[in-house]
């Protein structure tokens, strides 16, 4: 097996460096050994309570497009050596994504509608989340986790819904609405995302 020698982090006292944004690595952002990123920008919106709200395993790659939407009670854990470039993670129970995984450019994970379903009730929340016009608690919100397995690719402008679990070593194509499960070793395309291929 390659030896590779344990790499530093280019977060320091949890800034990064060269960083062209203000804002700091939150302190509930856990982080392994060789962990590379681009701009804590990509935290401004991890508002969990919990720590750690987002773990990254060693080796991790996290690039400029991506964002960490974690809310409250969200938890979020990346595997070791995967990279993530330009994905949305929209985290209000719990998102899971494996080992030595790609997850492309505009892809969007999810573990809730974030909104209702019902036409009366999503009319309600429109107004109770303007901050002119809050006067209560929102709706409940389903969520179910989401787990994408080791070896996984995420192929650009897919979206992966709630409660989906996809299997090791599969392939997400570009453009792909996965709102089912997703087995080990194949391809997935279309929407909804369907099985084109044994790998």
């Amino acid at each position: 097996m390659l030896e590779i020698p344990v790499m530093p982090t280019n977060v320091i006292n949890r800034r990064v460096e060269h960083d062209w944004y203000n804002g700091e690595v939150p302190a509930n952002v856990d982080f392994g050994d060789g962990f590379w990123l681009e701009t804590a920008q990509v935290f401004r919106f991890c508002k969990s309570t919990q720590n750690p709200a987002v773990r990254f395993g060693t080796f991790c790659s996290v690039y400029a497009g991506c964002s960490f939407a974690v809310k409250g009670n969200g938890r979020c854990t990346v595997g070791d050596y995967t990279l993530m470039n330009g994905a949305m993670v929209m985290c209000e129970e719990e998102i899971t994504i494996g080992s030595h995984c790609l997850i492309s450019w505009n892809v969007g994970i999810a573990d809730s509608d974030f909104h209702p379903l019902d036409p009366v009730q999503r009319k309600q929340d429109c107004m109770l989340l303007n901050p002119y016009t809050c006067t209560g608690p929102r709706p409940i919100i389903p969520t179910r986790p989401v787990r994408i397995g080791n070896n996984v690719w995420v192929g650009m402008n897919a979206i992966v819904l709630k409660g989906v679990t996809i299997g090791d070593n599969s392939v997400i194509g570009a453009g792909a609405v996965v709102t089912h499960d997703v087995p080990p070793n194949v391809v997935v395309a279309g929407n909804p995302a369907k099985v084109v291929k044994q790998l």
